[in-house]
């Protein structure tokens, strides 16, 4: 199934991305978790791409295999491209092609210390057109409402976002963010760009102090002073910290459905339970979004 058509045929499309488990764990570890996402009734579910040697890597198609063919879900398989040959990245290829998976979130990939950068592909961009040129895939994209860290600008990172759609990404998934008002002026710049591909909202729910430090440094998203001051008064207790995540990431999901975002796309960080409160606190308003949205 194309991923892409999801946007023709709902209002809101309600996704998932989860991360394979490390090479000491078996598959068995994120069955579990698979099949009480699966339960959630998400629309797809993206499956982040290893960093490491081939192994790691072929986790990311080993999960998308078990998506697809045990829990007849859609799977999004990421694949990046910094670190990679294009001999290996055309393993993957026939690896996913083999295992029925046509949906592809192509990235270029964080340049950390450690990571080993080839020059096969540069950009995400000459990722894409290496992966349209040998037909059979679909193609979504990143995007950053902020801005990449790495760029000079917003409009210039605008404009890359244009290329990647004209190298063939069908949808876009965001960067996360907490800021919405970042977000709608985001999409209205890209709109007035000639963007025209749908743009999924990626949205993470903070739940703990070491995941907030990490996520910030990554991602270089701006903290609006309503998350702020939660961080500062429950961020030193787990449990309300987790709570306090799940509300903020429920206020800004609601927020975005009142202002006609295209769809949800979930960063869950393997964390079912935070999955399943955010979505038992929405699962009622995309229900009638798309119940509305076929009359």
């Amino acid at each position: 199934m194309k991923i892409a058509k999801l946007f023709d045929q709902k209002k809101i499309v309600y996704s998932f991305e989860i991360y394979p488990p490390n090479l000491s764990s078996g598959v068995d570890v994120v069955y579990e978790t698979l099949k009480n996402l699966t339960n959630l009734k998400p629309d797809y579910l993206s499956v982040t791409y290893g960093a490491g040697g081939t192994e790691v890597k072929n986790r990311t198609c080993e999960i998308s295999a078990l998506i697809k063919n045990t829990c007849a879900i859609e799977p999004l398989a990421h694949l990046t491209c910094v670190n990679s040959r294009k001999s290996e990245v055309s393993d993957v290829l026939n690896q996913l092609s083999n295992d029925n998976i046509h949906n592809i979130l192509a990235m270029r990939g964080d340049i950390r210390p450690n990571t080993v950068v080839r020059d096969d592909f540069k950009y995400a961009s000459q990722l894409m057109d290496y992966i349209a040129g040998r037909g059979g895939f679909h193609l979504a994209a990143a995007c950053y409402p902020e801005g990449h860290p790495e760029c000079e600008s917003l409009k210039k990172d605008i404009e890359y976002m244009k290329l990647k759609q004209d190298c063939g990404a069908q949808f876009f998934i965001t960067q996360l963010f907490f800021d919405n008002d970042a977000y709608y002026d985001f999409v209205d710049k890209a709109r007035a760009r000639g963007i025209t591909a749908p743009i999924q909202a990626g949205i993470m729910p903070l739940t703990n102090i070491k995941q907030i430090e990490r996520t910030l440094y990554l991602s270089g998203a701006k903290v609006p002073h309503k998350l702020s001051r939660l961080i500062s008064r429950y961020g030193s207790n787990r449990v309300a910290m987790t709570q306090a995540g799940i509300m903020y990431a429920t206020e800004q999901i609601i927020s975005l459905l009142e202002n006609d975002v295209q769809g949800i796309h979930l960063y869950t960080m393997n964390k079912l339970d935070v999955a399943r409160k955010i979505t038992e606190n929405i699962d009622h308003l995309i229900s009638m979004e798309n119940t509305s949205y076929l009359v």
